[in-house]
């Protein structure tokens, strides 16, 4: 079958508020969403949304309703995820421009890549909460919500009557997801960030890059993924805890905490060492670990990890032969270390005298060492390996046709995610959304007339098509 851009569950009863009707969101099984999603198949090229499902068993969060009150990254990416696992996720935009991700590129026919990716799977409601009409509608949203999902300023949402306290003096057990810069305290807590603030301020930057040179971007979003994928965690832990203690809580996560944990090697080393031992920029190779690292060939780049002494004395074999698998002062990673800069230079000699990158990884692979090409996107996207994985999906857009888009890499043994709906247009369910929490159409028309629900003209025009 197709998967249609509005083929969350449509108008009524969604299957969530049946679910509460007879039991609560952490005992019932729930039932499926309507409109029947076809399959991921993670063994073809690309999963499609032209197969029916045919897991055996539910899908893990089925009967959670999450609300995703987030925007740009970190939010949305948490909120995907659990999306995928199963959860009904609404999307609460503000009027009139929605989430900001939407000004994001790569752009394509009026539509920001950016957001199609992080926002799949979830219906859109858009409204204005400054509004007493507004809050009033999003209050009925949250009282029948078990997850809230938010990455503004700390007090941002408090000054709404969208914080915490007031929500869970509502909703006993709801979990609340909080992501900031630098989290609800400390003395940071108020100020702005991004992602590159807090990858700067995380010492991680700092020993990336060329000695002498200013450290590079990552180049991909690594603090809001890392802390988004926290929130995953933190979500889930929080909503199997409730089971017992009949509550939910508060989760604070910060990008810029996150990033302070992701080493796993400067902060022991510093400590350890009594402040003496310090990371710093390298280069192309891990110094502690040599062999770790990026080699230049004649065509390309390329990576070789031979730290470990078998793996290493295939690789001396390989470029020096039995002389330089016998060099003692080679033997043990110590040695290798102490003589770092003459191994890797020998290496370098060698892969530079080969006629490609692709000649290096054979003879290498042949030999038993662990190697591989630095790939370019499309090279990662054309790679055997990542299409038997099915980490790509094609999804049918209502304007811009089918498009392929990154997959998530859960992979449950008895359950294969469907292939999601694509993100929703501004306030594509709103009619839905609040027709689902007792509006009646009357109500539903005077709210849109006074903008306080507020829809993109191409939502109108999906409307008429349909």
């Amino acid at each position: 079958m197709t998967v249609q851009a509005d083929s969350n569950p449509a108008s009524g009863q969604t299957p969530h508020d049946a679910d509460r009707a007879s039991a609560s969101p952490d005992t019932t099984a729930g039932t499926e969403h309507t409109g029947g999603p076809a399959t991921l198949r993670p063994a073809a090229a690309t999963a499609t949304p032209d197969t029916e499902p045919t897991s055996a068993l539910p899908p893990p969060l089925r009967g959670i309703r999450v609300i995703d009150y987030s925007h740009f990254l970190a939010g949305p990416y948490l909120s995907r995820c659990l999306a995928a696992m199963g959860a009904e996720v609404i999307k609460v935009e503000r009027p009139t421009r929605g989430d900001a991700g939407r000004a994001h590129p790569y752009f394509i026919g009026g539509h920001s890549g950016y957001f199609l990716q992080q926002n799949m799977g979830k219906r859109g409601l858009c409204v204005n909460v400054r509004d007493p009409r507004g809050l009033e509608l999003m209050h009925r949203l949250v009282d029948g919500a078990d997850v809230f999902v938010e990455n503004y300023r700390p007090g941002a949402l408090e000054k709404l009557g969208l914080g915490y306290a007031s929500l869970a003096e509502r909703n006993p057990r709801l979990v609340y997801c909080s992501i900031s810069a630098y989290g609800h305290s400390g003395p940071d807590s108020d100020n702005p960030g991004f992602g590159l603030i807090a990858e700067a301020k995380s010492g991680a930057m700092a020993m990336i890059g060329v000695p002498g040179e200013a450290p590079p971007l990552f180049r991909i979003a690594l603090a809001d993924m890392y802390t988004g994928i926290h929130g995953v965690a933190a979500v889930n832990a929080a909503l199997l805890g409730r089971v017992t203690s009949g509550r939910g809580q508060h989760i604070d996560l910060a990008l810029y905490d996150c990033m302070v944990s992701i080493h796993e090697y400067a902060v022991q080393c510093y400590t350890l060492s009594g402040g003496e031992e310090i990371p710093v920029q390298t280069g192309h190779d891990l110094p502690e670990s040599t062999v770790y690292g990026v080699f230049p060939a004649r065509d390309g780049y390329l990576v070789i990890t031979a730290q470990v002494d078998a793996t290493w004395l295939r690789l001396a074999r390989l470029i020096g032969g039995d002389a330089l698998a016998a060099d003692a002062r080679f033997h043990g990673p110590e040695g290798r270390n102490t003589h770092r800069e003459e191994i890797l230079a020998t290496i370098r000699a060698w892969t530079t005298a080969q006629p490609s990158v692709r000649t290096c990884l054979d003879a290498l692979e042949a030999a038993g060492v662990p190697c591989a090409k630095v790939q370019r996107i499309d090279e990662v996207l054309a790679d055997p390996q990542i299409q038997a994985r099915g980490m790509t999906i094609e999804q049918d857009h209502p304007s811009l046709g089918r498009i392929r888009m990154p997959n998530l890499p859960f992979r449950f043994s008895g359950y294969e995610p469907p292939v999601p709906p694509v993100a929703p247009l501004i306030g594509q369910h709103n009619r839905d959304v609040a027709a689902s929490l007792g509006y009646s159409g009357e109500e539903i028309e005077a709210l849109t007339a006074a903008g306080v629900l507020y829809e993109e003209e191409a939502v109108v025009r999906l409307g008429a098509e349909v």
